[in-house]
Formats: C-alpha cells, structure tokens, sequence
C-alpha cells in the first residue's frame, strides 16, 4: 500500500495515477509491494531528520528510511517540496516532472540501486528516465 501524507502545503492532485506507475516499477524490478509511506515536508523538516538521523548537516530533496523484508519492499520516502520546486528550477523542467523523479527514486534505492559512485549514479538516472517515460 502506497500512502502519501503531507507536513506542507503540498498536495498531489494525481496520487492514485503515481501509485498505480510505482507499484508497476516494483514489479518490474522483481519486487512485491508492502507498505511505502511518502511524506511530504520543507527544507527544515527534512534537515532536521538529515542531522539527527543520518549525521548529515546539509539540504537534500529525499531522504528514504528502507524496512524492506526479502522480496516485499517497504519504507518511509521524505521529500522537500521546497527543495524538489528548486531543482527543478535548476534542471529546466516541470515541478511534476522533478518530483516524479524523486518519487522514483527513492523506490530504486529499495530495489537495490545506489548513487554513491558515478557509475551507480549513471546506472541510477537511466533507471528513473526510463521510469519516467512510462509516466503519461
């Protein structure tokens, strides 16, 4: 079960759409789907979590927390709408369009992806434009 809950003024007018594009990737990548939470926030809140929880004292768009069991992916996905309206603003394209790449993206950290190195970061945006092209 896909939730998505909101600590901003953010509010997806598309979710069961977006639910519907995630829970197709999961399966494609060899994954079942069990409980992924979304939790939508400002820079402050996911700072805040960035510091106390992964000893980071720096902005960042998501951070996922991974209760994946075997093959059943689960887990809590923060994102900063702040910070996702802002690198879309950088990158040229459609908040939409940034956001629907950081929702992915935190789904293919569970699947297994990393983006630590160049090449995994490589590997990693081949894998969300080639989810995003799925995206209508």
């Amino acid at each position: 079960m896909i939730s998505y809950n909101y600590e901003t003024e953010l509010q997806l007018d598309n979710e069961q759409k977006l639910s519907e594009w995630i829970a197709k990737a999961i399966t494609e990548e060899g994954f079942n789907e069990g409980e992924i939470n979304y939790i939508f926030c400002d820079d402050a809140y996911l700072l805040k979590l960035n510091v106390q929880y992964l000893d980071h004292d720096t902005l960042t768009d998501i951070i996922s927390f991974d209760y994946t069991l075997g093959k059943q992916i689960n887990g809590d996905v923060y994102i900063s709408a702040e910070r996702v309206r802002e690198n879309a603003k950088d990158y040229a394209v459609s908040f939409e369009n940034e956001m629907s790449r950081v929702l992915i993206h935190g789904i293919l950290h569970y699947c297994g992806y990393k983006d630590k190195s160049e090449a995994d970061e490589a590997e990693m945006r081949s894998k969300e434009n080639y989810y995003l092209a799925q995206l209508d």
